[in-house]
């Protein structure tokens, strides 16, 4: 279908990103946290009916358990919209909030939808990473060229460390670098347009009441409002780093150090049309421009960023060095410095304030996390264009292109 209209961002936000599974979100179901950051993202909105909202379209990498029965149906009426207000959930992997985005991008400007919230939701603290009953199709065992979809993320990293020649001490160096931007960029309240403040309340028996027979619940509730990421750390350094092990092959470079946070979060986007914009007196933050993906080799999944953005800058007609800002999401060190390099990236621009080494990756809500990172990222220091993009499990890469308005 062609283009009938351009689609707008009006509002995104995100929660603080949790570390998993004992941080600050290791007891909140996802369900919950993407209620929350929906209701963040109508507050910046005051003056739109939510019955306008026809659909929320939501991220989530394994929607199983307390984030499984589409999700997004019931953190949209979690959140209090209007029974009006659909929900569908995506699930991309680690793509899924900007495949969410996308799509919703996508039914804005074919004409069939006029205001649709994007988002994404996942904790890696109730769900395991696997799934919670994750069943391989035995074919995949039995043709080599298959066996890449069962290896775990770490070895896919080994092996496209070992292809691409990158060593233990960059890849350290990147991670630290990650961590030293994120702490920097926190300190200067670079994140503070994005991240919507979470109370978190933690409830527990109050034992000295009731050995005292004190009537009641006996119960003590304790209130704590985050405001920050929960995974960068400021004593983090070379020598620190170098003493960690490998953890996916005996003499591999990967580490727990130079690899992305297991971690909890929720980021979400209100997307509207041209008409949305003037019916309800809408100011525009961002315009989608183009969404691309590609597929790799299983086995060297972390390389898709090099075939997607190569792929999203062509149907944009833009070059890399109109990106002003470039999200790539930091699954490991090994490929974000093959991605760089191979495609002659500015290190200046990619994750100037961390990426998820440093400041965590909740799998399906992390594309629409680092779409508000770059947006507002955009808006602050007046850049034109950005880009998120990450590499995808069984072997993709995504990315995605937003203009500054």
């Amino acid at each position: 279908m062609a283009l009938l209209q351009h689609a707008y961002i009006v509002a995104a936000t995100r929660t603080p990103i949790g570390k998993a599974p004992r941080g600050m979100f290791s007891h909140t179901r996802p369900d919950d946290l993407l209620a929350t950051v929906i209701k963040g993202l109508l507050a910046q909105v005051p003056g739109l009916d939510p019955a306008a909202i026809e659909d929320a379209i939501v991220g989530c990498a394994i929607p199983e358990g307390p984030q499984g029965l589409n999700v997004a149906r019931l953190g949209a009426l979690l959140a209090g919209l209007p029974t009006s207000v659909a929900g569908v959930t995506v699930n991309r992997f680690c793509a899924s909030g900007l495949t969410a985005i996308a799509m919703a991008a996508d039914r804005i400007r074919v004409g069939e939808a006029d205001v649709l919230i994007a988002a994404g939701t996942e904790s890696m603290s109730l769900v395991p990473t696997m799934g919670v009953s994750t069943s391989f199709n035995p074919e995949i065992f039995t043709h080599d060229e298959n066996l890449g979809i069962a290896y775990g993320m770490g070895l896919t990293g080994e092996q496209v460390a070992q292809q691409w020649k990158v060593s233990r001490e960059d890849q350290d160096a990147f991670a630290l670098r990650s961590h030293q931007r994120a702490i920097a960029g926190q300190k200067a309240g670079e994140f503070a347009d994005e991240i919507l403040p979470v109370d978190i309340v933690r409830r527990m028996p109050d034992l000295a009441a009731a050995a005292a027979g004190v009537p009641g619940d006996n119960v003590i509730e304790q209130h704590t409002t985050v405001t920050l990421d929960e995974g960068a750390r400021a004593d983090t350094s070379m020598e620190a780093l170098a003493r960690l092990r490998p953890v996916f092959a005996a003499k591999g470079t990967v580490t727990a150090g130079n690899s992305s946070q297991m971690s909890d979060g929720a980021g979400a986007l209100l997307v509207v049309s041209e008409r949305a914009l003037k019916e309800h007196n809408l100011t525009p933050i961002a315009r989608f421009v183009c969404f691309a993906v590609k597929g790799v080799p299983p086995e060297i999944m972390g390389i898709g960023p090099k075939e997607a953005i190569p792929h999203a800058l062509k149907l944009a007609g833009l070059t890399l060095d109109q990106m002003g800002w470039i999200e790539l999401n930091e699954a490991f060190a090994a490929q974000s410095l093959a991605v760089i390099r191979d495609l002659g990236l500015n290190p200046d621009v990619v994750n100037p304030l961390g990426g998820a080494i440093a400041l965590g990756h909740p799998l399906g809500a992390t594309g629409a996390i680092r779409a508000a990172t770059v947006i507002h990222g955009l808006r602050r220091r007046k850049l034109d264009y950005g880009m998120v993009t990450m590499c995808v499990g069984t072997g993709m890469g995504a990315a995605g292109i937003f203009e500054r308005v």
